[in-house]
């Protein structure tokens, strides 16, 4: 029963966020489409278009990896992989979003090795980060880093932005579930990246801890079982 519900509120969703963009896609190229619209606003018309699509396919993107999450993929051999490496590229690749938005981006750490899958290290790494700039504002800074602790290896990401209210905190790695929706719509966020981190943790049975003030900023770690030799 509680499964099904869950799929019904998923279904519901999914229905809501792709509806959004596609009433906003198909309202615009009508106004083109029937000469409504001035030549000169027609490149600016155009950008919208392409904005709403890119969001609604990201959404798309989401939502299959969810899908393929929940039914126990990736499957097969795990690699050793160097976190450190893996942590350090998503930070050089998201180095544009982060001047975009005058946030500095840094990166320091020692060499980490984890077993696991490195696609999917890849997208918990991209959406950590990847929040941790949205989700800041002008001047401020993301800190990630590698370490090693007791036997378990630790990525962790801080930032200093908006933070996260204490009664949203234990629901934020909920699928579609957002403390702050009107901010979350104007940065394209979909409401699933921290819920594939933490399909992404418990796959490479890890454990994540969250420390977050309003206005301040966030600490998001995960705690990794170090690859054995």
């Amino acid at each position: 029963v509680e499964g099904e519900a869950m799929r019904k509120r998923f279904t519901a969703n999914v229905s809501h966020e792709l509806r959004t963009p596609l009433t906003t896609i198909c309202g615009y190229a009508e106004m083109i489409e029937k000469g409504m619209v001035k030549p000169g606003d027609i490149p600016a018309f155009n950008g919208i278009i392409l904005k709403e699509s890119k969001r609604m396919l990201t959404l798309v993107e989401d939502i299959l990896r969810l899908s393929k999450l929940d039914e126990g993929f990736p499957r097969g051999a795990r690699d050793k992989v160097a976190l450190d490496e893996v942590a350090r590229s998503v930070c050089e690749s998201l180095q544009p979003q982060a001047r975009e938005k005058e946030v500095s981006l840094h990166f320091e750490g020692e060499a980490v090795f984890v077993t696991g899958d490195r696609t999917l290290l890849d997208e918990l790494c991209m959406n950590l980060i990847d929040n941790a700039i949205k989700y800041n504002q002008p001047g401020g800074q993301v800190n990630v880093s590698t370490a090693s602790r007791d036997g378990r290896v630790i990525l962790t990401v801080a930032d200093t932005g908006i933070g996260i209210a204490p009664e949203h905190q234990a629901h934020i790695f909920e699928r579609f579930y957002r403390s702050d929706k009107s901010r979350s719509k104007a940065t394209g966020g979909t409401g699933l990246g921290l819920s594939i981190v933490k399909h992404a943790a418990e796959y490479h049975k890890a454990t994540i801890s969250l420390d977050s003030m309003p206005a301040t900023g966030t600490t998001i770690s995960v705690s990794f079982p170090a690859q054995r030799a």
